[in-house]
């Protein structure tokens, strides 16, 4: 009983008591903060990440960075191919729900011939029975001159006369868009700078985080602390 009136009679128990009391609300609001701040950084991780990895429709690609597919419901037979690359050229149509169709053009592995071969006899009616859409990915590549030539030259021996629409060197990016989709090119990782330096942040808020709720924070809060006493002095100073 002793010690503890003696503690109680210290003059500076009082003082410790509100510093103690200080720190808790100070260490309470700092760890809402981190939370508040370690959940915005993982929604933007998440957000980051989503576009980072997003595969667009062929119509939504912007860049020939856009990682982009096209659902085939009918392809024709090849009209191009590059020897070198062992990569042939086609026309496609994409069908959406609503009936409405548009054509492009894409590149394909020649090996991979017979992946697309029920779509190409369908097309040409040389079997009755339907396949299933074929869903294709790969990078928009610019069409050059000597392709866009022979687009125009071949597109009447795949688009239905009754639909068709003559193509020119004028209205052919409008009709067939400026660029292939090569599915012969493997998808990349890009690096997002962005990405990495937000996960860094974050990295960085919860070790404050957990240093703060392991009381291993002292020598911050002292150096806050000591900026809001002497921002306090020179306060009351200036009043004085």
């Amino acid at each position: 009983m002793k010690k503890i009136f003696n503690i109680k009679k210290n003059p500076n128990y009082w003082v410790h008591k509100k510093s103690c009391e200080k720190r808790l609300i100070f260490k309470t609001f700092i760890c809402l903060v981190y939370l508040i701040v370690i959940t915005i950084l993982s929604v933007c991780i998440y957000q980051l990440y989503y576009e980072k990895e997003e595969i667009v429709p062929w119509s939504a690609a912007q860049t020939v960075e856009d990682y982009t597919y096209i659902t085939i419901s009918k392809m024709s037979e090849k009209f191009a191919y590059y020897e070198k690359s062992n990569k042939e050229i086609h026309f496609v149509i994409e069908e959406e729900d609503t009936g409405q169709w548009y054509t492009y053009l894409i590149a394909i592995n020649a090996d991979d011939y017979n992946k697309y071969k029920g779509i190409i006899d369908y097309t040409y009616e040389r079997t009755t029975e339907m396949p299933e859409p074929i869903k294709v990915y790969g990078y928009p590549v610019v069409i050059d001159d000597e392709l866009k030539q022979l687009a125009i030259q071949n597109i009447t021996n795949f688009v239905p006369a009754e639909n068709e629409v003559v193509i020119t060197n004028d209205n052919f990016n409008t009709y067939l868009t400026n660029s292939y989709l090569d599915t012969t090119i493997p998808r990349q990782e890009k690096f997002s700078l962005v990405l990495f330096l937000v996960i860094v942040i974050l990295i960085i808020v919860i070790l404050m985080f957990i240093l703060t709720i392991f009381d291993q924070d002292k020598f911050f809060y002292r150096k806050v602390e000591d900026v809001y006493q002497e921002s306090r002095k020179k306060l009351f100073s200036v009043r004085k």
